[in-house]
């Protein structure tokens, strides 16, 4: 029996492979391989895993593909992590991002009930929640208010994953994450841009006087609640999935200082319309159906990340 990993190239979903790889799963990744950030470190992140998984370059749009993979392959569980995120990207570029995280999740899910999958695992985010009222997140609150198309576009997902569960039984569990960090990391993302500003010289934008709050969650945490997902077909549940305790940009850049030995050079801005205050995961749910016990703190992740990037991306000189 094989897993399909959408957008297996990419952060989280190559370190789920690795993962599963290790567990002796059959896997098969598809991927576009886009240009978002830099396909290089896609491809990087598949030549690490080795020659044991199928990996498939294309869109999980192109519904001829997909359907050869189901032919080809003995897809018994899908993890959709393929799609478009970013927030303030997805401001100026609402009819992308519909096309792509909620048609493509739909066409995969039509594909999947067709083809007997018995769970398909529909990633999600943290930024449905929007301003959420209630702290921290709970999966019982409407999250109704989304504050650009990114999370709507995850939303509306989240929404058809329902309906396919309440008309063909399609075990659906959607996962909203929180904020993941850790080795691998993508480029556009704050853990590896503050470590590129520090090191660099370079100064770093803070929102609102460092004053917004993430719950960044390490992927390896991460990775251990879509795992555990895989084995639990729940008929349909949203499942938070996150560390739970929010870090203030401020606290969050301090770490960093004191792990790179340099003082950062901060520009402060206003927040954009599109960026919550805080995340904050109430995780109960995910302890209950899937034993979440996320591990890492905040201070051990980011000395991680760092480690991972001293040894992988700094010239000896700078080391």
């Amino acid at each position: 029996m094989t897993i399909l990993i959408t957008g297996g190239a990419g952060f989280i979903g190559s370190r789920l492979a690795a993962h599963l790889l290790a567990q002796n799963e059959q896997i098969v990744i598809l991927d576009n391989f886009n240009d978002f950030y830099d396909p290089a470190v896609k491809r990087a992140n598949i030549a690490a895993l080795g020659e044991k998984p199928v990996v498939i370059e294309g869109d999980v749009r192109d519904t001829t593909l997909v359907q050869r993979i189901f032919s080809e392959h003995p897809i018994t569980r899908i993890v959709h992590l393929a799609g478009l995120a970013n927030v303030r990207r997805s401001i100026e570029n609402g009819i992308e991002y519909a096309d792509v995280n909620t048609t493509g999740s739909v066409g995969l899910m039509n594909l999947a009930r067709q083809h007997n999958v018995n769970i398909f695992i529909q990633a999600s985010t943290s930024s449905v929640y929007g301003h959420a009222t209630r702290i921290p997140f709970n999966e019982d609150d409407a999250p109704d208010q989304p504050l650009s198309p990114y999370p709507a576009s995850k939303r509306a997902a989240e929404i058809f994953g329902y309906s396919y569960h309440q008309l063909f039984g399609l075990n659906v569990t959607v996962l909203r994450f929180f904020n993941v960090y850790g080795p691998f990391g993508r480029p556009d993302m704050m853990p590896l841009k503050v470590i590129d500003a520090l090191v660099n010289d370079q100064p770093i934008t803070v929102y609102d006087e460092g004053k917004l709050e993430r719950d960044w969650t390490y992927v390896d945490d991460t990775v251990a609640g879509i795992t555990a997902a895989l084995q639990r077909p729940l008929g349909y549940a949203i499942i938070n999935l996150g560390y739970g305790s929010p870090v203030a940009l401020t606290d969050f850049i301090h770490i960093y200082e004191k792990l790179i030995g340099k003082k950062a050079i901060i520009q402060y801005a206003p927040a954009p319309i599109s960026e919550p205050r805080i995340t904050y995961c109430d995780n109960t749910r995910a302890r209950q159906l899937l034993g979440f016990n996320p591990q890492v703190t905040i201070e051990e992740g980011l000395a991680r990340t760092w480690a991972w990037y001293q040894a992988t991306k700094l010239k000896p000189d700078k080391a």
